[in-house]
C-alpha cells in the first residue's frame, strides 16, 4: 500500500504543471483564432470607442500573457470567471452541462464493454474459425465507422422511420434517470461503436499472446481445463491490458462527444466548448479545458492504481 500511497503523491505533484501547460495551449489557441471577441460583444453597430471600452473592460488590451496569468490567478482563488456573453458564472454553466456529457460517456462505456470484452475473448478462443473472422472484421468496422455518420443513420430509422427513440435532445438524470437514459441511448450506441471495436481487437491479441505462452502449454500439458486455463490462469494475466485500454478509451470518449452532442442537440459541456470557442469566449473554453484536464488525470490515476493493485510491480516502476 506504500507503493500506491507514493505513486499517487507523485501523479498529484505533476498535477500543477499539467493543468497550466495544457491550459496555456487551449487559451493560446483560442487567442490566435481569427475574430475579435470585443467586436462580437459589443454588436454589429457599435461604435470604436465603445468597442475600445469592451476591450478595457475584459483585459482584451493586454497581451495574451497577462491575460493568460490573470485567469490562473482567478482559477486559484476559486475563480472560473463569467461567461462574456451570457454573464453568467462558467463554474455554473459547466455544473448544468457537464452531466448530460458523463452520462453520455458512462452509458458508451458500459455498453462498449459488456459487448467489446466478450466477443475478443470468444474471438481468441476461437482462433482461426468463421466467428473469429467475423468478430475481427466487425472490430475493424467499427473503428473505421465515423461515429457521426452512424449517430446519422440510427436518428433517421430509429427516430424518424420507426419513432422508437426521440431523435434529438435530453433529459436530466437527477429528475428523471430513466428518461434521461431513453433520450441517452441512441448517441451512446454511436458513440460506444469504438470502444467495442478497439476492445474487442486488443483483449483478442492480448489473450492469444498469453494463451500461446510457455506457462500456459505446461498448464495445459498437465491436464488442466481450458475453462481453468482461460478463467483462472489467463484472464489474470489479461486484465491490466483491458483496464489501460478501457481507461484509454473513456478519455476517446469525451473528444467524441463533442461531435455527437451537435449530431443529437445534447446539451452538454461539448456543444458548449464549441460554440464558445467560435466565439472566442475565453474564460468559457479554459473552464471546461480546465475541467477535462483534471478528469483526464483523474482517470489515469485511477487505472494506475487498478494496475498497482493487481501488478504491485507497477507502483515500483511508476
Amino acid at each position: 500500500m506504500y507503493g500506491i500511497a507514493g505513486m499517487i503523491v507523485r501523479r498529484m505533484g505533476q498535477l500543477v504543471p499539467v493543468v497550466i501547460v495544457a491550459t496555456f495551449v487551449v487559451f493560446s489557441l483560442v487567442f490566435l483564432m481569427p475574430g475579435d471577441p470585443a467586436i462580437i460583444i459589443a454588436g454589429d453597430y457599435a461604435t470604436p470607442e465603445r468597442i475600445e471600452e469592451i476591450r478595457r473592460l475584459h483585459g482584451f488590451d493586454q497581451p495574451m500573457l497577462v491575460q493568460y496569468i490573470g485567469w490562473l490567478w482567478d482559477v486559484v482563488r476559486g475563480n472560473l470567471g463569467t461567461s462574456l456573453y451570457s454573464s453568467e458564472e462558467v463554474s455554473r454553466l459547466i455544473v448544468d452541462r457537464l452531466p448530460h456529457t458523463l452520462l453520455l460517456v458512462v452509458y458508451a462505456l458500459i455498453i462498449g464493454t459488456v459487448i467489446g470484452i466478450p466477443l475478443g475473448l470468444y474471438a481468441a478462443t476461437q482462433e482461426g474459425t468463421t466467428a473469429d473472422k467475423l468478430i475481427t472484421s466487425f472490430a475493424s468496422l467499427g473503428v473505421a465507422i465515423p461515429n457521426f455518420w452512424l449517430g446519422i443513420i440510427l436518428v433517421t430509422y430509429f427516430s424518424l422511420t420507426w419513432r422508437i427513440f426521440p431523435a434529438t435532445g435530453a433529459v436530466s438524470f437527477w429528475q428523471n434517470p430513466l428518461e434521461a437514459i431513453y433520450y441517452a441511448t441512441l448517441p451512446a450506441i454511436a458513440l460506444s461503436t469504438g470502444v467495442v471495436a478497439v476492445l474487442a481487437r486488443q483483449v483478442r491479441s492480448a489473450l492469444l499472446e498469453v494463451l500461446s505462452s510457455q506457462y500456459i502449454r505446461t498448464l495445459r500439458a498437465k491436464g488442466l481445463g481450458t475453462t481453468a486455463v482461460l478463467w483462472k490462469h489467463a484472464l489474470r494475466n489479461v486484465a491490466a491490458t483491458m483496464l489501460t485500454i478501457t481507461g484509454l478509451q473513456v478519455n476517446r470518449l469525451f473528444s467524441s462527444a463533442v461531435i455527437l452532442e451537435a449530431v443529437f442537440a445534447v446539451p452538454g459541456v461539448g456543444s458548449l466548448i464549441s460554440y464558445s470557442a467560435l466565439n472566442k469566449d475565453i474564460p468559457v473554453v479554459q473552464g471546461i479545458a480546465l475541467v477535462l484536464v483534471i478528469y483526464v488525470i483523474a482517470i489515469n490515476l485511477i487505472v494506475d492504481v487498478l494496475n498497482a493493485i493487481l501488478d504491485p510491480r507497477v507502483a515500483a516502476s511508476t
